[in-house]
C-alpha cells in the first residue's frame, strides 16, 4: 500500500466517522459533521428486547447484522453511507447520553480486516480534531473477543466543554467492523469505566 493511498483512506475514514458518529458523543461540538461526505438515512427503531436486560439497561439490536448490546436507555440512531476506495460502506451508530457521559456502539458493513484496527482508531481520533477539539489515545492493546481480533484504547480529550476521557474498542468480524465507545467528562471517569465494562460485557456478535 502506498503512503498516498493510506493517507487518503485515513482521511475518508476520519471524515466519515465524524459524520456517522455525530450523535454519539455528549459534547454538542464533538464530531459535528464536516462538509457532507455521506448520505444520511432515516434511523431504524432498535428491536425490543427478547430477554430481560440488566436492570436499567435496554437491549438494542442492529437489525441488519443482529449485533446487540445493552445500553442505559433507548438509543438514538445515526446512519450513513461511507465512501471507501473499494466502494460505499453502510454504517449505523447506536448511542445513549447519560448524566455521566455517552456510550454506544457502531456497526460498519464491511469485513473487519478491510481496515487495520490501528487505522480505525487513528481515523476516530483524527475525526475529533475536525471540529477543533483535541483527542489522544493511549494504553492501546490488542486482544481477542470470542476469537475475533480486537483493539482497546483509552481516550482523553479537550473541547469547549472541558477535559473528557473515555474508552474505545474495535472488533474485527468476518462481515463487520464493530466499535464500542464510552466518553464523558473527566470528573466522571470512574462511572464511565463501569459503563464501558457493562457495554463490552453485553455486546454480542452472531
Amino acid at each position: 500500500m502506498t503512503h498516498r493511498s493510506r493517507t487518503r483512506r485515513l482521511a475518508l475514514l476520519s471524515a466519515s466517522t465524524a459524520l456517522v458518529t455525530g450523535g454519539l458523543l455528549p459534547s454538542a461540538t464533538a464530531f459535528a459533521a464536516p462538509a457532507p461526505v455521506a448520505a444520511a438515512a432515516a434511523a431504524p427503531t432498535p428491536a425490543p428486547p427478547t430477554t430481560p436486560p440488566a436492570q436499567g439497561a435496554v437491549k438494542t439490536t442492529d437489525p441488519p447484522s443482529g449485533i446487540t448490546a445493552e445500553l442505559p436507555g433507548k438509543a438514538k440512531v445515526r446512519m450513513g453511507a461511507i465512501p471507501m476506495e473499494s466502494g460505499s460502506v453502510d454504517a449505523r451508530v447506536y448511542g445513549v447520553e447519560t448524566p455521566d457521559g455517552a456510550t454506544g456502539f457502531a456497526v460498519y458493513d464491511m469485513p473487519g480486516d478491510q481496515i487495520p484496527l490501528e487505522d480505525a482508531l487513528k481515523g476516530f481520533v483524527d475525526a475529533y480534531g475536525l471540529t477543533g477539539g483535541t483527542l489522544t489515545s493511549d494504553n492501546v492493546r490488542k486482544t481477542t473477543v470470542d476469537g475475533r481480533p480486537a483493539l482497546d484504547a483509552s481516550l482523553s480529550g479537550e473541547d469547549a466543554d472541558g477535559a473528557a476521557v473515555g474508552s474505545i474498542r474495535f472488533i474485527s468480524d468476518d462481515d463487520h467492523l464493530v466499535m464500542a465507545l464510552t466518553y464523558g467528562p473527566e470528573k466522571n471517569e470512574k462511572d464511565l469505566k463501569a459503563m464501558h465494562q457493562q457495554l463490552l460485557g453485553s455486546l454480542r456478535i452472531p
